[in-house]
């Protein structure tokens, strides 16, 4: 055997080596992405769910139901690719599909949940802000058009300030039922404040003009509550008629 033909042999081994590290590499990068693209879309099928299912049915529409519909059916439809003999998978895709295929007269079955209390509205905010999240990544990924994405995360903005109208009205409106105009006025004047520093307010002109009107009754409640009532008065007259007296007599006591 030649020098030239060992040489030969040397470097086709060594190609050979690199060739089948080279292969091993990209076999375990390949199975390193699809774990995390799996993982990656149950993460999404996940987040779409609990919005669409936790969301408040005063707040739900059938637009915005049969959007996260859309994504969550993008997400599962990926999922199955990677996971094609997944019956429970494919169960899924088909019963999202025939929700989708129903357009928005898709039902919309969320039951309203009253925002009363500050931890239930930081629930919500998350959930809006787990929803811009997914809208985002669609657009990115071009699961949904930019100008539709654009509509949504405007719609999200939207729901933001209905979600602190109906949160500040509940707390104020609950302070009046517990006689508690104090407290009526604090909500109102956050309401009032919050309002006021929207980017557009005019949209929310009407609500507005509710919260100063009940900032106004919040007002005349403790301004009433502060005066003192008609027999408060007399007492205090005839409470201090008496005291002119006592000081008279007194005075007399004291030349005579």
């Amino acid at each position: 055997m030649t020098p030239s033909i060992i040489t030969l042999l040397v470097v086709a081994g060594i190609v050979l080596l690199i060739a089948i590290g080279y292969i091993n590499h990209m076999v375990e990068h390949n199975k390193v992405e699809k774990a995390r693209l799996k993982t990656e879309l149950n993460d999404r099928i996940r987040r779409c769910s609990e919005v669409n299912e936790t969301f408040p049915g005063q707040l739900m529409t059938s637009a915005l139901k049969l959007l996260l519909t859309r994504l969550e059916l993008n997400a599962t439809q990926r999922l199955l690719l990677l996971q094609k003999s997944d019956a429970s998978l494919k169960a899924r895709v088909a019963e999202l599909e025939a929700l989708v295929a129903q357009g928005e007269s898709i039902p919309v079955n969320n039951p309203p949940n009253p925002i009363m209390t500050e931890a239930k509205a930081k629930d919500v905010r998350f959930l809006l802000e787990t929803l811009h999240g997914q809208i985002t990544r669609a657009a990115k990924d071009r699961v949904l058009p930019a100008n539709e994405a654009k509509h949504w995360l405007k719609e999200i903005r939207h729901l933001l300030v209905v979600l602190h109208i109906e949160f500040f009205n509940n707390l104020g409106q609950l302070a009046f039922q517990q006689n508690q105009p104090g407290q009526a006025r604090l909500a109102y004047e956050r309401g009032v404040q919050y309002l006021r520093k929207q980017a557009d307010p005019a949209p929310y002109g009407q609500s507005l003009k509710a919260f100063e009107a009940q900032l106004v009754r919040a007002n005349a409640l403790l301004q009433s509550t502060l005066e003192p009532s008609s027999d408060e008065v007399n007492a205090l007259t005839e409470g201090l008629k008496t005291d002119e007296a006592e000081g008279d007599w007194k005075k007399k006591a004291i030349y005579d």
